[in-house]
């Protein structure tokens, strides 16, 4: 397989997402503008850059929360004028910047809100006696990879805001999605459980899906994605191995603001 469209390369495995100038506007106000990129499996993907530069936009106009023009793939299907839950069915998952979970569920009832159903009746019979169905096997397999298998039980509520992302974290996962966009999961965690997190991520991408992370923690990014993207006011900035994208003086003077030399890492 040759470059991928962020004129990164070469990559291998299947291409789980594919964006093609994927373009959103506010009125007169270009909030993204023509965003390319590619998601390989088994891979993950770092998406940087300072607040407001676009990152979270992207990742809401692939899950088709926002109006876009330019096209979405996933697994080799153009989702760009499908719903945000058809996108879902077709193979994408995403968590929040805020933790979104809901009032009143235990860690393991959020997991499984995001199991597929191919009817509304599990999903209604759920609603009103929650704990009759089943827990399929994926919902506690997610919980045991994000290390919440001793919490499943209890309100998710209880629990910490870092755990809380985790738990925003292990409902994506227990969609079994082909395609896992990361809004910031390391927010809120302690270094300790921001490092057991990217050894969290590459487990869950060498089992095949995509992985797109957007975090601040560069520290984070560099050590655990293939490659990154930069993005600044809505645009591709540089795109690269983590490497090559760490030294890049565009992304050292517009987002990390540490000269170059200082970004080495002590033997």
């Amino acid at each position: 397989m040759g470059e991928d469209s962020t004129g990164v390369g070469p990559a291998t495995g299947q291409v789980r997402l594919r964006t093609d100038g994927l373009t959103v506007r506010h009125g007169g106000v270009v909030a993204l503008s023509h965003v390319s990129l590619q998601v390989h499996a088994g891979e993950v993907v770092g998406l940087i850059g300072p607040n407001g530069a676009g990152k979270s936009t992207f990742v809401d106009a692939v899950g088709g929360f926002v109006e876009h023009t330019g096209s979405v793939w996933v697994d080799g299907t153009d989702v760009s004028g499908l719903a945000p839950h058809d996108r879902a069915r077709a193979g994408l998952a995403r968590t929040w910047q805020s933790v979104e979970l809901f009032d009143g569920l235990t860690v393991r009832e959020q997991c499984l809100v995001a199991v597929p159903s191919t009817s509304r009746f599990p999903m209604l019979a759920d609603m009103v006696r929650v704990g009759r169905r089943p827990v399929p096997p994926q919902v506690d397999h997610a919980l045991e990879v994000l290390g919440l298998g001793d919490v499943a039980d209890k309100p998710a509520a209880t629990l910490s805001a870092g755990r809380q992302k985790l738990v925003g974290v292990a409902r994506a996962l227990a969609a079994s999605p082909s395609v896992l966009l990361l809004d910031e999961p390391a927010a809120g965690l302690t270094t300790d459980e921001s490092r057991a997190l990217g050894e969290t991520l590459r487990t869950l991408a060498g089992a095949g899906p995509g992985l797109l992370l957007i975090e601040h923690d560069t520290d984070l990014v560099f050590d655990v994605c293939d490659r990154v993207v930069m993005l600044d006011l809505g645009s591709v900035v540089v795109a690269g191995t983590p490497e090559e994208v760490r030294h890049d003086v565009r992304v050292v003077q517009a987002y990390l603001g540490t000269p170059t030399e200082q970004l080495e890492r002590p033997e």
